[in-house]
């Protein structure tokens, strides 16, 4: 019997363990698809949504803009991967892309989801047979997230240690001799004036 509960204690602990998974993949393992196309329609799939756990606290911010940066179609989806909207933009034009994944209850590389992908439509024409054309929207350039979390690669530069040596300086950085007489001067890292 004590076998017994041991055994079920540790198979509802190990239960327990794994419901509190929470799994991600980096943010450049994803990237946008056009899942259905119109001349005046699209649907977008956003793989962020199958690859991110809880599922249930996906958020992803879609916008939609034309060349002048109006806005064609927005929407904030929790819990879904799927982006459809409609337009009257000319086949002609390239419609841009923006998809903003996040989710606080996923944590990748120490910080909550935070992954922005970019990218633009354009009307792809192709031949499929002689003489007859077939045309839909398609990414331009197949862009993957940039996690929003990492750091920008900018580090503040440290100064390097100046030599406590004595050597004076003008306030132009050129060595001098000797300190000279009612003019600022710099030795040690420090400003001075030199009255006598």
């Amino acid at each position: 019997m004590k076998k017994l509960t041991a055994l079920l204690t540790l198979a509802l602990g190990l239960t327990q363990f794994a419901s509190a998974q929470v799994t991600t993949v980096d943010c450049d393992m994803m990237n946008l698809v056009v899942n259905v196309s119109d001349t005046g329609l699209v649907k977008l799939y956003h793989p962020g949504h199958y690859l991110t756990h809880p599922q249930s606290e996906n958020v992803i911010e879609w916008e939609v803009t034309d060349a002048a940066g109006n806005v064609i179609a927005q929407e904030t989806l929790i819990d879904d991967s799927d982006f459809l909207f409609d337009f009257n933009t000319p086949l002609t034009e390239i419609m841009n892309v923006s998809a903003h994944l996040t989710n606080d209850s996923a944590i990748h590389n120490g910080f909550p989801v935070n992954c922005l992908i970019e990218d633009q439509l354009f009307w792809e024409v192709t031949e499929i047979i002689p003489g007859y054309i077939s045309g839909r929207w398609e990414f331009l350039h197949g862009n993957v997230g940039v996690d929003q979390n990492e750091v920008s690669g900018i580090f503040d530069v440290a100064p390097a240690a100046a030599a406590m040596d004595n050597t004076i300086y003008d306030l132009y950085g050129r060595e001098l001799s000797e300190a000279p007489f009612g003019q600022m001067y710099i030795q040690n890292k420090k400003k001075y004036i030199r009255f006598y």
